[in-house]
């Protein structure tokens, strides 16, 4: 029995960290439907955001800022929702690995250290948390003997 539990929680992190990357990248592609890019920046391609980047505003900050958070939002509350044993450390799994792919895109993009700054502390780590204690609420109020 404790061999499956592990399996299936393998299983319910690769899921969602598959499940929250999309979030990410559906986020991310939305953003200059929403947000216009400034005239003559490609969006769509890592040369164009590097020549770009200096054009940004603050509010071009702002759909990445949420793909980040919210797909670590997203996989850590399906693990914290799914997860058979440890809910907490499975949990916190998307934080750090999607933390690992923030400090990969500071390295590669020049963007403005105040987004640095506020990506890097704001939206892995807390969310994963976050994702846990909404995931634990859900938890327990679904199930009121526990």
């Amino acid at each position: 029995m404790k061999t499956k539990n592990i399996l299936i929680n393998i299983v319910v992190v690769f899921v969602a960290l598959y499940i929250g990357g999309w979030v990410n990248m559906f986020l991310i592609e939305t953003g200059p439907k929403v947000i216009a890019p400034p005239a003559g920046v490609d969006m769509t391609t890592e040369e164009g955001l590097k020549a770009g980047m200096a054009l940004m505003q603050p509010q071009h900050f702002l759909f990445p800022y949420l793909a980040h958070a919210a797909g670590t939002l997203t996989a850590s509350l399906i693990i914290a929702l799914l997860a058979r044993s440890n809910p907490f450390k499975l949990s916190m799994i998307p934080g750090f690995a999607f933390l690992i792919g923030g400090i990969m895109m500071v390295m590669m993009l020049p963007s403005p250290l105040w987004f640095d700054v506020l990506d890097l502390l704001g939206a892995y780590i807390p969310m994963a948390y976050l994702g846990h204690l909404i995931g634990k609420k859900i938890k327990s109020n679904s199930n009121p003997s526990h």
